[in-house]
């Protein structure tokens, strides 16, 4: 899979509060509902599934669907434990694996390729994890996986593309404060 692996699920989110992290620079050209999506840019590594939680324990009655990477997560893997023993209905973690730290000039994460993140997730305490390496097979249960009860892990293995060095193809179109305003906006939130 490439980095259209987020566009099998735009087609399912419904009204998902939606963090892409990483994945912004796909993901904004395919939300089917921008203003309830919040590419804040980058947390410091390990903090989007953290901040991702936070917002499925704030919100409970939404969908929240994270778009994590395998880097981002070994460096804040304490979290998996954490997000398990609250169990959020609402929470639906998506890992992207590409092997490597595609940011930083697509140096190798520790062991790459060898590690069985759906299955660290599972001996955390998720209920329910998966693993695809193929987008049709993703495509084709995305649908099921959102119906299912959080906190859901899925890992989608996906082939890297390495940062060039163009900032324009990583910033978001709304900048942070714009970003936070539709988000209150949409939701309801007064400020």
């Amino acid at each position: 899979m490439t980095g259209i692996a987020a566009s099998p699920l735009s087609t399912h989110r419904g009204d998902a509060i939606v963090i892409p992290s990483r994945a912004k620079k796909h993901w904004t050209g395919i939300s089917t509902h921008p203003k309830l999506d919040l590419p804040l840019g980058d947390l410091a590594m390990g903090g989007h599934a953290s901040f991702s939680f936070g917002i499925a324990l704030g919100l409970p009655h939404k969908k929240v669907v994270l778009f994590d990477s395998e880097g981002d997560l070994l460096t804040g893997l304490g979290i998996l434990p954490t997000i398990a023993e609250h169990q959020p209905k609402n929470f639906y973690h998506f890992m992207l694996d590409n092997a490597c730290y595609a940011t930083t000039g697509g140096q190798p994460v520790p062991n790459a390729g060898k590690v069985s993140f759906a299955d660290i997730a599972r001996a955390a305490g998720y209920p329910r994890t998966y693993t695809y390496d193929d987008l049709a097979s993703f495509a084709g249960n995305v649908e099921r996986i959102l119906s299912e009860p959080g906190p859901v892990f899925v890992t989608l293995k996906v082939v890297a593309e390495v940062w060039d060095g163009n900032l324009d193809r990583w910033v978001i179109p709304r900048r942070r404060p714009q970003v936070l305003q539709d988000f209150r906006d949409e939701l309801g939130i007064r400020s």
